[in-house]
């Protein structure tokens, strides 16, 4: 049985019961861990699980997933995904191929960032797509994000913004060259995604949000330091919330109640209260 076991946001504890039964039954124990990070080491999650752990990473998820399936329909082989383990496509990729090898397979559900950012208090109904934001390059600046946040915007929907995170990435001549040599990590931060959406606003100027338009950023989600800062993204811009990891959402049409939870989050209460009568024409009670 191949089990995709979800590990939660945060830490070691946040594996569910069922979840830590199969691992610590389980032949080979596999952790991915490039489409995102728990904020502790390796070594505590194989102490609180008193297990061994492979870390699987994209290359071997990707192109190497014999490796994973070996034996799988005879042994049970639990691998491990931070958030939920449908939270990537990645991972479905990895469904469908144990189902062509006949291999059964069990999913293990936990919380993902895609459901943890209520925790803002936006309610969830009323997001839109969820987009992914890359870091920009010297010779590339992806802006078909652009589209997609415009779309959400046009019906009034919040829109989740997952940032980028480099693990295990090697830079464009060590690629070239066949270099095993692997960059040190790279995370996102809320603030470098509000000014890289501003510049494609500048470049592409459909009007899809301005530097005015209202925001939250979240870091660190589900951990006991969790952090949210509410304001403008030119605000957002310049804050910093610390640590990995972050994530952003821009506004959509907004209810008092959004409004008023959010609002305890403002990086300066009067400028969100301003920022809210100039985008919504109403003003807070």
């Amino acid at each position: 049985m191949l089990y995709l076991v979800g590990l939660g946001l945060a830490d070691e504890t946040d594996i569910t019961v069922k979840g830590l039964n199969i691992v610590k039954q389980a032949h080979r124990v596999y952790l991915e861990a490039y489409t995102s990070i728990l904020m502790v080491d390796k070594s505590k999650l194989e102490a609180y699980y008193d297990r061994p752990i492979i870390v699987a990473d994209r290359e071997m998820v990707e192109s190497n997933d014999d490796d994973i399936l070996a034996r799988a329909d005879i042994e049970d082989v639990a691998f491990l995904v931070v958030g939920d383990p449908f939270g990537a496509t990645t991972h479905s990729d990895l469904v469908l191929r144990a189902r062509q090898l006949h291999i059964p397979t069990q999913i293990i559900h936990n919380a993902s960032v895609m459901s943890a950012v209520g925790a803002t208090g936006l309610q969830l109904y009323n997001f839109g797509q969820t987009i992914s934001m890359v870091f920009f390059t010297d010779t590339w600046r992806p802006s078909s994000f652009y589209d997609r946040v415009k779309e959400n915007r046009q019906i009034g929907l919040h829109t989740l913004m997952l940032l980028d995170i480099k693990v295990k990435e090697q830079s464009e001549e060590n690629l070239a060259r066949g270099r095993k040599i692997f960059e040190p990590p790279r995370f996102m931060t809320a603030g470098q995604c509000a000014a890289q959406m501003l510049e494609i606003e500048e470049d592409r100027g459909e009007g899809a949000y301005d530097p005015g338009s209202l925001a939250v950023a979240v870091a660190r989600l589900g951990a006991p330091d969790q952090q949210m800062a509410a304001g403008t993204l030119k605000q957002i811009s310049v804050t910093d919330l610390g640590a990995p990891l972050h994530s952003l959402v821009l506004l959509g049409r907004a209810h008092d109640l959004e409004r008023e939870y959010i609002r305890g989050f403002a990086i300066n209460q009067a400028e969100f209260d301003s920022a809210w009568v100039a985008q919504y024409h109403t003003r807070p009670q």
